[in-house]
């Protein structure tokens, strides 16, 4: 059955951006390969610039941030978060939320799910982080009440539900 739905998500790539989940396939471009100490990947200038750099959109950031939190760098990732627009935006309290859990300050992230939630209750890849914290944790009855609100929330089939899924069946968490 686990096969089936990773198969599914990997096959059917609409379906692991559908209601805000993130893809399977993990993100690599030149903010990992050639960029250091939080810059990022300026595809108009073909270099490395600073995260706040004014010719960055949110967009642009946000996809350095998955792929610097993908890859580890979790301190690289915050600094990049640092230079968003809008520092209540769910998405950047989702990857902080990632990043400070990632680094061991477990409470903090699980606050920043919280605020991502109360900011936005369809945020999916918030509820499978959170969740996956829970499994972390070791309390299931949680991980799968988020299993439940992101399937409720239509995120079936969706990268949240399937990395969720396979968290509690696994009883470990993903590294994104």
């Amino acid at each position: 059955m686990r096969l089936t739905i990773l198969a599914t998500a990997l096959l059917a790539p609409s379906l692991a951006f559908a209601a805000g989940g993130e893809s399977p396939t993990p993100p690599t471009t030149n903010t990992t390969v050639q960029c250091k100490d939080g810059k990022v990947w300026d595809v108009k200038v073909e270099a490395c610039v600073d995260a706040r750099e004014s010719s960055l959109d949110d967009d642009t950031r946000y996809q350095a941030v998955r792929e610097l939190a993908y890859a580890g760098r979790y301190d690289e990732a915050q600094k990049v978060l640092a230079a968003m627009s809008d520092q209540n935006d769910d998405r950047v309290l989702t990857y902080l939320g990632f990043t400070h859990r990632k680094m061991g300050n477990s409470t903090l992230g699980m606050a920043f799910y919280d605020q991502a939630l109360e900011t936005n209750p369809d945020n999916l890849l918030a509820r499978s982080y959170m969740g996956q914290a829970f499994v972390e944790a070791g309390d299931m009855q949680l991980a799968r009440a988020q299993l439940t609100e992101i399937r409720t929330r239509g995120g079936r089939g969706t990268w949240a539900e399937v990395s969720l899924r396979m968290a509690i069946d696994s009883g470990t968490g993903y590294s994104y």
